[in-house]
């Protein structure tokens, strides 16, 4: 993708959400029970190598025992990305507002690269204009070896919070994760990474959430098809090799 290309991409304006207000208002009438309560609610980066760990950034890391067997972790390292950004699920749009941080370990062994996840933390993100909150969360599935096609693979899912819907409704599940592949963008200042986003995952409908899972499906429009749906993040990666790390 060319420079230009790729600026005209970043400096794209944010298309408003377009649920309609009868939507908005079935939604807050299906969460606040009108239609069957079912149970009680449940990278860009510019890139700092850290010695330290005095806030517990690295917590989430995989422990040494959890390396894969004959890893050297003078050949491992820890990365923890902080980021926030904005999400399109199908007809809405949520602002990431509250920082997301995903964390993983990488290194070689006899020459061959691997990984170890660590962890996907993210806030409930409340749903403009609806008594919803989505909970990006990890899907089961990752890779972060970037090559020239992409930045690396996210499986994802996103929990759906409100008054009147079970603990378990999402849209993707463990068995059907929503497959993100990260694509680079922007041109980064030195030492920076670029932006990153997916604008071309498909989304399935609802699941576990009961009776309400139809009329989520309706409203959200889901299941939604590729070019539908987006995620772009902007934020902040932290390095710490593992011969710093207890």
């Amino acid at each position: 993708m060319s420079s230009a290309a790729r600026a005209a991409r970043t400096a794209r304006t944010a298309r408003p959400s377009r649920v309609s207000r009868g939507v908005l208002a079935a939604l807050a009438a299906l969460t606040l029970g009108a239609v069957g309560s079912v149970g009680a609610a449940s990278t860009a980066a510019a890139t700092t190598v850290e010695a330290g760990d005095g806030d517990g950034r690295f917590a989430s890391c995989p422990t040494r025992s959890e390396l894969p067997a004959g890893a050297d972790p003078a050949q491992w390292r820890c990365e923890v990305v902080v980021a926030t950004g904005h999400l399109r699920l199908g007809s809405v749009e949520v602002p990431i507002s509250e920082p997301m941080t995903v964390t993983h370990a990488e290194g070689r062994i006899d020459g061959e690269f691997h990984q170890v996840f660590g962890g996907l933390e993210a806030a409930a993100l409340r749903v403009p204009g609806t008594p919803l909150s989505v909970t990006p969360g990890y899907g089961g599935s990752f890779d972060f070896l970037s090559d020239e096609e992409r930045m690396g693979e996210l499986g994802m899912v996103f929990g759906l919070s409100g008054p009147g819907l079970p603990r378990t409704c999402s849209i993707g599940s463990g068995a059907e994760p929503v497959g993100l592949v990260l694509q680079a963008v922007g041109e980064p200042a030195p030492g920076e990474m670029p932006g990153i986003e997916d604008q071309r995952f498909a989304l399935p409908g609802t699941s576990g959430c009961g009776p309400s899972g139809r009329v989520l499906d309706r409203l959200l429009e889901l299941p939604s098809p590729s070019g539908q749906n987006s995620i772009h993040l902007d934020g902040t990666r932290f390095i710490r090799a593992y011969t710093e790390l207890s």
